[in-house]
């Protein structure tokens, strides 16, 4: 699983300027996308009912491509 590390994970990012940042997180986002192509279905790993930005629109992408979403949680109705 790639992840993209949030704001306060300064430990993995403090040292890395924001141009590369960017670049880190737009391969994550198409890196995800292309496990998605090659998928039957995704798993969310929905915890306390979070999903992030990223995360909704791999969401989308997987659910505009015919796979099975399953989440952890529950969503909020």
């Amino acid at each position: 699983m790639g992840l993209f590390g949030h704001a306060g994970d300064a430990e993995v990012w403090e040292e890395i300027d924001e141009g590369t940042l960017t670049k880190t997180k737009e391969m994550l986002d198409d890196m995800h996308k292309r496990k998605i192509d090659l998928a039957d279905e995704i798993f969310v790993v929905n915890v306390h009912g979070y999903i992030g930005e990223s995360t909704r629109s791999e969401i989308a992408y997987a659910m505009k491509t015919g796979k099975k979403v399953r989440y952890l949680e529950p969503l909020a109705e």
